[in-house]
């Protein structure tokens, strides 16, 4: 179904007026095989867009402001969609968390500008990759970090950070992606931060490609470990990944993600125009 499929050819379905709404969402990606749909599987998209239908009575079809992959968490996911819904935008929130399962929650609905697209809008992206580091694994953060027993050299990890941060091409450090598309991204920061015994990679991109923030989490954990030196990320990023390794998905969490300061999302207003 396209997005569409509820319009006539007068920007009307057959319950009135369309309007583009856009939520911020969170979830626990854990049961899910991602964002996006996928046929007979569990999806965030899919549960999404099933609660949608049962509180509006239509069919909707949403778009993400990022496709965060299978097991991988939000706390700052916005999507946005068309409907024709007379529901006040204060009911949406309560409504939908209803009939949403409880590993996946609507924090905020907005009415947008009809030209809004939560993905082609976004100036960037923060993701956030947490690592437990200590001896024993713990059952309470088994679903949303990573466990390394082994002491990691935070300085140099963050070190080695930075020369992620710019401009570069991070085709090697992608899950196929395809060869007619640019693999370009810009990094505006790429920080490491321990607190106790919990490691924080965060990173702020204009835009990550499949995998590439759990590849390169992968290769600084391994430089924190030793096992590689500091410039084993200008020899990745060249192309050379060699015996890195793939972090799991389950320590990875899309935090915010950042629109012009017009676009009111993400601020702590539930339901507004």
């Amino acid at each position: 179904m396209e997005e569409g499929r509820i319009h006539n050819s007068e920007g009307e379905s057959e319950g009135g007026q369309l309007w583009r709404a856009a939520l911020l969402v969170e979830y626990q990606g854990t049961e899910y095989a991602g964002f996006q749909l996928q046929v007979g599987q569990p999806t965030i998209q899919g549960e999404l867009e099933k609660a949608l239908a049962k509180f509006t009575g239509q069919p909707i079809r949403i778009r993400a402001a990022s496709r965060t992959d299978s097991g991988t968490h939000a706390k700052g996911q916005v999507v946005d969609f068309l409907t024709s819904t007379q529901h006040p935008l204060e009911k949406f929130v309560l409504a939908l968390n209803y009939h949403l399962p409880e590993d996946i929650n609507v924090v905020e609905a907005h009415r947008v500008d009809d030209e809004f697209n939560s993905r082609r809008c976004a100036l960037s992206r923060t993701y956030r990759y947490s690592i437990l580091n200590r001896p024993a694994p713990s059952p309470l953060r088994r679903h949303s970090h990573y466990w390394i027993r082994e002491n990691l050299d935070i300085e140099t990890m963050a070190e080695a950070a930075q020369l992620l941060v710019g401009v570069h091409d991070f085709r090697a450090l992608a899950a196929g992606h395809p060869q007619d598309r640019s693999a370009v991204r810009e990094v505006m920061q790429w920080e490491i931060e321990k607190f106790e015994d919990n490691i924080v990679i965060e990173c702020e991109a204009t835009g990550f490609l499949k995998q590439q923030i759990r590849k390169a989490s992968g290769i600084l954990t391994d430089i924190g470990r030793g096992r590689f030196p500091v410039n084993k990320v200008t020899q990745a990023l060249a192309g050379d990944v060699s015996g890195t390794p793939l972090l799991p998905p389950h320590g990875l969490c899309l935090i915010s993600v950042k629109y012009p300061s017009s676009i009111k999302i993400g601020l702590g207003n539930a339901g507004s125009e």
